[in-house]
């Protein structure tokens, strides 16, 4: 049976926590709700843009690690209805998500568009799987173009997600976005210069 977003992390803690705080019975009458368990073409439009994602997994004396990953926009790649994949670039050789996934393949997944206000969060099981061995896979998650090394893949099977809503994040935006939000401006600019050179001859005379 699948199980939503809240239900795959419900613990008798959070039901205490949502008691005390007065939310219990909101997210009680909220089971039963559209099952969050396959991608749809929202969730793959959403991934196809992202260049970033924050990762979480926990190591096995039980401390959470968060890490950042990176590369061109879509290098998260969606395989089917219930699989991501990403090409594992190689970094400080710290080796800590690795680690974890291999002692426990639960990860929590934060994706973020600030310029848009949405925020999707993903529940997944993480394996470590070797390009050289699954050259179909490697190519599926290959980067063309892209200057970093590939050390593996990691496949990321889902267990839930759900979307945020945009309160209290803050726009942001990358220095492409802002160069296209700008490029009328320039252009005028640019224009309104060569008009001005134009008519500077004439205001002389």
């Amino acid at each position: 049976m699948a199980h939503g977003f809240l239900e795959t992390l419900a613990s008798p803690a959070i039901e205490a926590a949502r008691a005390a705080n007065g939310s219990a019975d909101l997210w009680r009458d909220a089971k039963g709700a559209r099952r969050f368990d396959r991608f749809t073409e929202a969730e793959a439009g959403f991934l196809a843009e992202r260049d970033s994602f924050y990762m979480a997994s926990v190591a096995e004396n039980g401390w959470p690690y968060v890490q950042h990953r990176g590369g061109p926009p879509g290098f998260l790649r969606l395989l089917d209805d219930r699989t991501l994949g990403f090409a594992d670039f190689s970094g400080n050789r710290q080796y800590l998500s690795l680690g974890n996934i291999t002692a426990d393949d639960r990860v929590a997944l934060i994706l973020m568009d600030y310029a848009a206000r949405r925020r999707l969060k993903i529940l997944a099981r993480a394996q470590s799987r070797d390009c050289a061995g699954d050259p179909d896979l490697g190519a599926r998650l290959a980067v063309p173009g892209y200057k970093a090394r590939v050390e593996r893949a990691i496949l990321l099977r889902l267990e839930a997600f759900d979307w945020n809503c945009p309160q209290h994040i803050t726009p942001r935006f990358t220095a492409e976005q802002v160069a296209a939000a700008v490029a009328p401006l320039h252009a005028r600019i640019a224009a309104l210069e060569r008009e001005n050179a134009a008519l500077r001859p004439h205001a002389r005379g």
